[in-house]
């Protein structure tokens, strides 16, 4: 019997998960990372000032502490890197398949964001914070051409990598099929867009819904625009009328939110 393709893609998110590590820095990363207890841990660098700011959390985790000179930090991140004397090794999070978040509503009708090739740590970290903030069951990239869990993407995230589900899958267009499938009305932002937010969120706030946020510049890939159910714009109010991403996700998801 053939396997179904969400169990496939868990079966191969595991895999993959097994034979990476990441190296996560700062201060906020890392101590939400050791509060996680899904998050496998394998390594901490830290100085002797950022091991005293966080020992209570160390301690708990039972962790070998390597403590290093600041001069001297011996954690190979990217030299740019802020990592305010602490790094940690861990294996990346493993958040499940697609069904595990897009039925885990509860009482209140699930939101979900889908990225089409998004790939800026910053804008992906934002998000994860926005997402966190307004109740989204989800962010959901593609194992292609969309930001992979990185240090620099969890210090964006500040804390929200541990709590709100990343998941990468395979193909971005397959997935919008799979929640129309399951009853989402998936709505794509582009400024272009006759309908407003505004107008969408107050006709079908009682429904499931997956948002769908290109990236910078090119915005929405055409198949994207043709695979989604409902192309939809932020409206503004000056002739500027373009925000950052993020700042577009966190808009409408405070739209799309149900009290």
């Amino acid at each position: 019997m053939k396997k179904p393709k969400w169990v496939i893609e868990k079966e191969q998110a595991k895999k993959a998960a097994s034979q990476e590590t990441v190296w996560l820095f700062g201060t906020h990363a890392v101590r939400d990372a050791l509060m996680n207890p899904a998050r496998e841990k394998l390594h901490l660098v830290a100085t002797k000032n950022a091991f005293d700011r966080l020992k209570t959390v160390i301690e708990k985790c039972q962790i070998e502490v390597e403590i290093c000179e600041s001069r001297q930090f011996s954690a190979p991140l990217d030299a740019g890197a802020v990592h305010q004397g602490i790094a940690l090794e861990t294996k990346p999070l493993v958040w499940g398949s697609l069904e595990d978040h897009a039925l885990s509503g509860e009482c209140r009708p699930a939101r979900l964001v889908l990225l089409d090739q998004i790939t800026d740590p910053q804008n992906v970290g934002a998000i994860l914070r926005s997402a966190e903030v307004f109740g989204a069951q989800a962010v959901i990239g593609t194992q292609r051409h969309s930001a992979p869990e990185t240090g620099a993407l969890a210090k964006s995230a500040s804390g929200a990598l541990e709590r709100q589900p990343y998941l990468r899958l395979r193909n971005l267009a397959d997935t919008i099929i799979t929640l129309q499938n399951m009853g989402f009305l998936v709505l794509g932002l582009d400024g272009t867009a006759e309908k407003s937010v505004d107008e969408v969120a107050h006709s079908q706030v009682d429904r499931p819904i997956a948002l769908v946020f290109g990236a910078e510049g090119p915005g929405l890939r055409q198949r994207t625009k043709n695979t989604v159910d409902m192309l939809i714009s932020i409206p503004f109010s000056k002739g500027f009328g373009s925000l950052n991403v993020s700042n577009a996700a966190a808009v409408t998801l405070f739209a799309m939110r149900k009290s």
